[in-house]
């Protein structure tokens, strides 16, 4: 019984490193598959996923990261709430870049997007929410499409004073 076990985890994780494909079926839909498309089906990309690659994160994240990526705009003097905001978008395993305002040039790329230099501010995609507002970033963040949780073992974004 034990080896049973111990043959089907190696098959299940062998399929950790299959292959992807994605092809346009004969009705405009693209197709994403871990087998390949019927017949002899055209324009058909094939990839290699591999699980240990570090891009694990789900496709309902990669596709709101896509359409609507997301900045946060902080300043160094203001850390308690531009902490706050990152915790936010960290609980709910939002990757996102900041943007720490350092220079006059930071300054202004912010006026230019929101009309003053108020932080913190979050971007996703192109609407914005000035200073910490909880409920104004989780409704830009639902109406995105990203999760409203962290995935299992999602690691922090952010942080990184871009």
């Amino acid at each position: 019984m034990r080896r049973l076990l111990i043959a089907s985890l190696i098959l299940v994780s062998a399929t950790a490193f299959g292959q992807t494909y994605r092809w346009v079926d004969s009705s405009g839909r693209t197709v994403f598959s871990d087998t390949p498309p019927p017949g002899k089906t055209q324009g058909v990309a094939k990839t290699e996923e591999a699980a240990s690659s570090g891009d694990n994160l789900p496709f309902a994240v990669k596709r709101a990261m896509e359409k609507f990526p997301v900045t946060l705009y902080t300043d160094p003097e203001n850390t308690n709430e531009s902490k706050q905001a990152r915790d936010l978008l960290n609980s709910r395993g939002i990757p996102f870049t900041e943007k720490v305002l350092k220079t006059a040039q930071d300054v202004e790329e912010l006026k230019k997007l929101i009309g003053d230099s108020f932080v913190p501010t979050l971007k996703v995609g192109t609407q914005t929410s000035r200073g910490l507002n909880a409920a104004g970033y989780n409704n830009l963040l639902d109406l995105a499409g990203y999760p409203k949780t962290a995935p299992y073992g999602s690691k922090p974004a952010g942080g990184s004073g871009k």
